[in-house]
């Protein structure tokens, strides 16, 4: 439970730093290569063994990370675009949501036992995600802006997914911080790539505001990859479990945090995503 509890607080610490992205001017483009960059060099540096980089394409997870680094810049953007359009509290749901696939993957490909306990506590934690993120007023409700929460969703769901299946059956316990730091460094370059493609159109300056604002989000975000793995070993919860208290815990965190530390004002329904975030932990991780 401390390797989850420890995702958890990585994983809420990254949305102060995007929160603190905004109020300090820090262009989130730059700042993301910035942190995937520090990222990989964090985990490439908690590697115990000696580190051959000829050797790590031939890792039988090597062509995985590759995928995840993808998704990771891609699915970024599509939450930031999900966000400008049609709201915060939209790409929040969809992405915290997209447990459902994992959970599902789970109980499909590893025929993990869901008991009528725990199936309730899935339930709740979808509830629980939606009035934690809801605005008082409801989500915005348009056919027309499916398509970008949609991506959303599944892109959040396929990294959790591809995730477990590789920690199920390509990544050696001892090799998590050498897969976390490539998972990485295939983002780093992928964004680069990015980034470089958009210096053609607009030129390019550097800034130490945004090269701080990288290294503090890096930092966490590596971790809360790492500790994510470490709590998938765990037998005393399967991956059903691991993610549904992971991502609950998470909009509970980052709820209260908010109000906190950025004085954000809770709504009804917030509180009520609240306690039914605790009753989900409850039923998933004691049931």
């Amino acid at each position: 439970m401390l390797d989850l509890g420890l995702s958890v607080l990585f994983s809420s610490i990254i949305f102060v730093v995007f929160k603190l992205y905004s109020r300090m001017e820090i262009q989130t483009s730059y700042a993301i290569v910035v942190n995937y960059i520090v990222a990989s060099i964090v985990g490439f540096s908690f590697y115990k063994k000696e580190i051959n980089l000829i050797e790590i394409p031939e890792k039988p997870w090597f062509l995985g990370t590759l995928l995840l680094g993808v998704l990771f810049i891609l699915v970024f953007h599509l939450i930031a675009a999900t966000s400008q359009r049609s709201g915060i509290a939209v790409a929040s749901v969809a992405t915290k949501m997209s447990l459902v696939i994992p959970v599902v993957f789970g109980v499909l490909v590893y025929n993990e036992e869901l008991g009528p306990l725990k199936i309730l506590g899935v339930v709740l934690a979808l509830g629980a995600v939606y009035f934690a993120s809801a605005k008082e007023k409801g989500l915005p409700f348009n056919k027309n802006i499916y398509l970008l929460p949609t991506l959303v969703f599944l892109g959040s769901g396929i990294i959790d997914t591809s995730i477990k299946f590789l920690e199920e059956t390509r990544v050696p316990k001892e090799e998590f911080s050498l897969f976390s730091a490539t998972i990485f460094a295939s983002a780093a370059t992928v964004g680069l790539m990015l980034v470089a493609i958009r210096s053609f159109k607009q030129k390019l300056k550097l800034s130490l505001k945004n090269i701080l604002g990288g290294i503090a989000l890096g930092v966490p975000n590596y971790f809360s990859v790492y500790f994510i793995l470490a709590a998938l070993q765990h037998k005393e919860l399967n991956s059903a479990s691991v993610f549904t208290i992971n991502n609950v815990a998470i909009v509970m965190s980052t709820t209260l945090l908010g109000i906190i530390l950025f004085k954000e004002k809770i709504s009804t329904k917030n509180w009520t995503g609240i306690g039914l975030a605790i009753i989900s932990i409850i039923l998933v991780a004691y049931f």
